[in-house]
């Protein structure tokens, strides 16, 4: 079982985040599957498939990233997606590549949404501090 983490919102109001926690792990693997399934899947099925993985990413960004993983979470999206660009190579070399890359890019669909709001929440807090 999932270690419960709460978020405090408001007045003493509590939410649970391990729905977070599970929205991460679903998007995983379903960026997983979806990238083995390539071929298989029809263009309006992949589309749903976005869809979902952008929608639990803005989940895990919302509930799974606070300020101290800001830095860090921001750090590994970029070097995802520069993972993304240069998987293309394996293609020619080994016949993997078009599954790598496709789960490299379903994972980056997914992680894209939480790193926008983590980067505007960031973006936030730096704007609302006070200048001495």
């Amino acid at each position: 079982m999932c270690p419960r983490l709460y978020i405090k919102i408001g007045d003493n109001k509590m939410v649970n985040a391990e729905y977070g926690h599970w929205a991460f792990i679903l998007g995983v693997i379903i960026a997983i599957i979806a990238g083995l399934a390539i071929g298989m899947v029809d263009t309006l099925t992949a589309g749903w498939i976005t869809f979902v993985l952008v929608i639990l990413g803005l989940i895990v960004g919302f509930m799974n990233i606070n300020e101290k993983e800001t830095q860090p979470f921001l750090i590994a999206t970029i070097a995802l997606m520069l993972v993304g660009t240069s998987l293309g190579g394996l293609n020619i070399a080994y016949g993997i590549g078009t599954y790598l890359t496709s789960i490299v890019v379903n994972i980056a669909a997914f992680v894209a949404p939480a790193a926008l709001l983590v980067t505007l929440k960031a973006i936030y807090k730096l704007a609302a501090r006070p200048t001495v």
